[in-house]
């Protein structure tokens, strides 16, 4: 014993000892007006090092910095030079009630659920108080005999023992763990992992306690038994979620199985959201752990799929209607823009001038060519420049599990643009719905192209013109860009010097700029396409937004020198190989060169 009774420290009179161990010892002290506190004194050469930090004592630190009324209060603190060697101390608020573990062996059961609520909800603002300070902080020791209810604040209840606050903890925690209760402690914290679940567990099993009068998972720890004992008694307890069945408020089940639930992503993980659960049960959802939910929603899929399988759902594409202003939201490609005005947009528009001259309307055309180079946007303002409806296709809206089921949504897919013709129906990466038939194609595979080939068959005649893109127009099944299907077969190149003038000024509108010398920019850009110019720009529009400064030619020019063009020399030479490859298939549908200037 370091202090005798009725010795004086500064200004604190020992009135007497509570208890002690190695290097901690607790006292009850008065003030020079005889009211009286609680001092905590530690013998700094028998602590361990782990409860010191640069010289001071953890928890002193943290009893210094923590103020709330659901937290034992800070009063003073200092040093005191002993016999035994330097000590420090700290004074905080006496005991001016009783332990809600007294108030528990009183009641010799539960409590009112009123009151039960009420401690709880104290005991979970003071936890909310610790878990928002900065780089949070955890009790780590949330048990009914550590829970004050003071008579001064009406039976607010107060965490108090602030010997294992720490930060959050994974490995060896700061903090002796021999004198925890491991009843109230989570699993993971066997394994030295201390969060904010861990605490939000410890408060939640005081509150179960407090609901039925039983400790957690009704374990009882004999004494005299080590804390590794006491742990593997706990362990072999935990084989099932904690029993709530003598709960009889629904609500007040479903937070106590949340709470203490045994899987830690199953837990609460945020005291306010406890909180709002106790203070508004009617919104409290049913619980449920991750493996119940994952059988559930295995049944679940189960059962759609057979339901799907007896009867799929058909495909549904979103129909557009153009609000843009057709191609004169395209940067070069004026050949092309050209081409089709005479060649198809004409036939499609003027139906009595068709009519006169029996002018048959195309059915649909495939471009094609390196990646990037607006091939899908250039598909959305044809139908923009005609005042059709446009629907882009991707090759997943219609893939299907189903033996068939591929045809059947095909089939629904060209019926819903002949509901809403006249209508562009765009399939994006067309080689992927009907790639080549060979021996080695599945049958399944070979009857979606049949059914493709079915649908193509003189579409125009009911409304629809059919653009398909593609990269890789040689993986395509040659039978469906013959006449009377994908009638007219059109390479895109890169975009040539204009373009790429063009481009820029397009991509660039709008933002703040000095002055641009777009034809520079474009000669510096040589071999770029759209997407690539679309990069440059918004690149060097961040790194300006980032300085708060206009995008400025030499900002341009140095974004570009630090990008490279995502089509390679190599892949180019490889594409104009497939132009002429592609221009062999049938000279007589073979548009001329058209597209991006390349010269």
């Amino acid at each position: 014993m370091i202090l005798q009774d009725g010795q004086k420290i500064d200004r604190w009179q020992v009135a007497y000892l509570i208890k002690a161990n190695a290097y901690c010892e607790t006292y009850r002290v008065d003030d020079e007006g005889g009211n009286p506190y609680f001092m905590k004194l530690f013998l700094l050469k028998a602590m361990p090092e782990k409860l010191i930090t640069r010289g001071e004592v953890n928890e002193i630190a943290y009893c210094r910095q923590l103020k709330h009324k659901n937290l034992l209060s800070y009063v003073a603190d200092g040093v005191y030079a002993a016999p035994q060697g330097e000590c420090r101390y700290v004074v905080a608020t006496y005991f001016s009630g009783e332990l809600l573990s007294e108030r528990l062996q009183r009641s010799d059961g539960p409590l009112p659920v009123e009151q039960a609520k009420q401690i709880f909800a104290d005991i979970l603002h003071g936890v909310a108080y610790l878990h928002e300070q900065p780089g949070v902080l955890l009790h780590n020791d949330i048990n009914p005999t550590n829970v004050m209810l003071s008579d001064k604040t009406g039976g607010v209840a107060e965490l108090i023992d602030m010997g294992h606050v720490s930060h959050c903890v994974s490995g060896n925690p700061p903090f002796d763990t021999a004198d925890l209760d491991p009843r109230y402690c989570s699993s993971q914290t066997f394994l030295g992992i201390y969060d904010e679940t861990s605490d939000l567990f410890a408060a939640t099993a005081v509150f179960y306690t407090m609901l039925t009068g039983r400790q957690p998972w009704d374990l009882t720890l004999p004494a005299g038994t080590t804390r590794k004992e006491q742990v593997a008694m706990v362990k072999a307890a935990r084989q099932h979620e904690v029993d709530t069945s003598d709960i009889a408020d629904e609500a007040l089940r479903n937070i106590v199985q949340k709470g203490m639930a045994l899987s830690t992503p199953d837990r609460y993980r945020c005291a306010s959201d406890l909180l709002n659960d106790l203070q508004h049960p009617d919104e409290v959802e049913p619980f449920e752990t991750a493996a119940s939910r994952v059988k559930r929603a295995r049944r679940e899929a189960e059962q759609a799929m057979s339901e799907a399988a007896a009867h799929e759902t058909a495909v549904t594409v979103p129909v557009q209607r153009g609000s843009g202003h057709g191609f004169d939201d395209i940067a070069g490609m004026q050949a092309l823009k050209d081409l089709l005005r005479q060649r198809v947009i004409m036939v499609l528009q003027d139906k009595e001038l068709a009519q006169r001259y029996k002018l048959t309307p195309p059915n649909g055309m495939l471009l094609y060519g390196p990646p990037g180079c607006g091939k899908s946007f250039f598909a959305e303002k044809f139908a923009e420049e005609t005042g059709f409806n446009f629907m882009l296709v991707k090759a997943s809206d219609v893939g299907s599990i189903y033996l068939h089921g591929t045809q059947g949504k095909i089939a629904d897919l060209f019926k819903q643009a002949e509901e809403h013709a006249p209508t562009v129906l765009c399939f994006d990466e067309f080689d992927a719905f009907v790639p080549t038939r060979s021996s080695d194609v599945g049958n399944h595979q070979s009857g979606e192209v049949n059914e493709f080939l079915s649908q193509l068959n003189n579409c125009s005649q009911r409304g629809i013109f059919v653009i398909a893109t593609s990269n890789r127009p040689d993986k395509i099944d040659p039978a469906v860009l013959r006449t009377g299907r994908i009638d007219k077969q059109v390479y895109v190149p890169l975009p040539d010097e204009q373009a790429r003038e063009e481009l820029f000024a397009l991509y660039l509108q709008g933002r703040p700029c000095g002055d641009i010398d777009c034809k520079q920019l474009a000669a510096k850009a040589e071999g770029y396409v759209a997407s690539d110019i679309a990069y440059v720009v918004n690149e060097a529009a961040m790194i300006a937004a980032l300085n708060h400064a206009d995008i400025t030619q030499a900002l341009l020019e140095t974004t570009i020198a630090g990008i490279r063009p995502s089509v390679k020399p190599a892949l180019l030479k490889q594409y104009e190989q497939l132009r002429e490859q592609m221009e062999g298939i049938n000279h007589s549908n073979a548009l001329p060169r058209v597209g991006f200037r390349t010269t």
